[in-house]
């Protein structure tokens, strides 16, 4: 491999580039002790900021990769969704994915917003807490999500909100194959008037929109 193509492919390595970098400047450091102690020192200072930078950086890289992940950084409230001109807009996640701030019958959750599962779906720690009961039969269904096919029990959502959305008596399915995550699938995303994505916007429009603050 040529100087060149070395250069090329660290361009498109920054991390390896940065962890090259501190390392080259800790090696330096040491060379000039003698010959220039205060030289060496700020070297190596730097040099070993720069190391952990780029293994916090690395480490932040794996977190977003992980979906379902505690420390993926949807999880820490990214990102940022808002209401503007009758739409809920929320950017896309560093996951790849959709996620938006709503709430169960009041209590705030967050969702994953799946256009590949066909029934809203809740944890079953959210279904706990927002008093969603599995219906008296208990049918066991097959719900197929982005992540694959898990096993559910039919419910019904009294108050789902979040933006400018307020959906009633929406029917759901506890899923206890999804771990803490909960899904807003195909049957809410059809009671907008319409929803689109532009580029890493996911923009949502409601039949009725409700102000943020509106009480049931």
């Amino acid at each position: 491999m040529s100087l060149a193509d070395t250069f090329a492919f660290l361009a498109q390595q920054p991390l390896l580039a940065l962890a090259m970098a501190a390392i080259f400047a800790v090696a330096l450091g040491g060379t000039l002790k003698r010959a220039a102690p205060r030289l060496a020192r700020l070297l190596q200072g730097v040099g070993n900021l720069a190391v952990v930078a780029a293994l916090l950086l690395t480490i932040a890289q794996v977190a977003r990769l992980t979906t379902g992940n505690d420390l993926a950084l949807p999880q820490i409230g990214l990102p940022e969704q808002h209401v503007s001109g009758g739409e809920t807009r929320i950017a896309m996640s560093n996951d790849g994915h959709f996620w938006l701030r709503g709430s169960v019958n009041g209590v705030p959750e967050r969702f994953l917003v799946d256009t590949g599962a066909t029934l809203t779906a809740l944890s079953e720690s959210t279904a706990a807490e927002a008093g969603v009961d599995a219906q008296p039969l208990r049918q066991s269904v097959l719900m197929r999500t982005a992540n694959g096919t898990v096993s559910a029990t039919l419910a019904r959502i009294e108050v789902l909100r979040f933006g400018n959305v307020v959906a009633r008596d929406l029917d759901a399915v506890i899923a206890p194959g999804l771990g803490e995550t909960n899904v807003i699938g195909m049957n809410l995303l059809a009671r907008l008037a319409s929803w689109r994505v532009e580029g890493r916007t996911l923009v949502l429009v409601p039949k009725h929109p409700q102000t943020v603050d509106e009480e049931s």
